[in-house]
């Protein structure tokens, strides 16, 4: 028990010393932007569909690409929050080079991507577009200018008495949540599920075999 403690208390100086943010800090914060994703993804999309969506990989309210996008660039481009058209650049390229690892690992486990670019201008086989690039450098510039003081300063608020609980809490339904809708896009995966509907196998093959390198 000792040990485990100790290796516990050495793996949370540690986050804390890499970071800059504690552990249970970190968790509020990510699944933070993982809900304000979820609702930012959902309005859009539902509008576009013109119907309710329920966007994100697990039944929960939490698209977690947003909180490892936000964070991740967040540390990641630190040595760039002084220069803005450089963090704008930089953070559009590798969020983009990101989407397309992610697309390709996710047509590999599941036989398909959660979204579809096919109708958007300027996009590269479906899976990337020029759009959704800018996006991606936009969010970078508002993480750091907006996001990221905002939420730091609402997670205070409560942190000392709720942070480490309500994060443990959160963690643990959204693992739970993950490993059931896991297990079934899995079973599932001969069907792929787009920005409102589900592409068919062929589809995705086609896609893998002449688009994808």
């Amino acid at each position: 028990m000792s040990t485990a403690i100790s290796f516990y208390d050495n793996f949370r100086e540690l986050f804390s010393s890499v970071f800059g943010m504690d552990i249970y800090f970190f968790l509020n914060c990510f699944f933070i932007y993982s809900f304000l994703g979820w609702i930012f993804e959902s309005i859009v999309i539902s509008y576009e569909e013109k119907k309710p969506v329920n966007r994100g990989f697990t039944r929960g309210p939490f698209c977690v690409i947003y909180g490892v996008g936000a964070l991740g660039s967040y540390f990641l481009f630190k040595p760039f929050a002084d220069h803005k058209i450089l963090l704008f650049i930089v953070g559009s390229i590798i969020a983009t080079i990101f989407e397309y690892f992610v697309a390709k690992l996710m047509i590999r486990l599941f036989g398909g991507v959660w979204w579809n670019y096919d109708n958007k201008k300027f996009n590269y086989k479906g899976i990337l577009c020029l759009q959704s690039s800018i996006c991606w450098g936009v969010m970078v510039l508002l993480t750091f200018v907006f996001f990221q003081p905002t939420i730091e300063s609402y997670v205070n608020i409560y942190y000392e008495n709720l942070g480490q609980s309500l994060g443990l809490l959160v963690l643990f339904i959204y693992i739970v949540d993950f490993a059931t809708s896991f297990k079934k896009a899995y079973s599932d995966k001969d069907s792929v599920h787009t920005s409102a509907d589900f592409k068919s196998i062929s589809d995705v093959d086609t896609k893998i075999n002449k688009k994808l390198v």
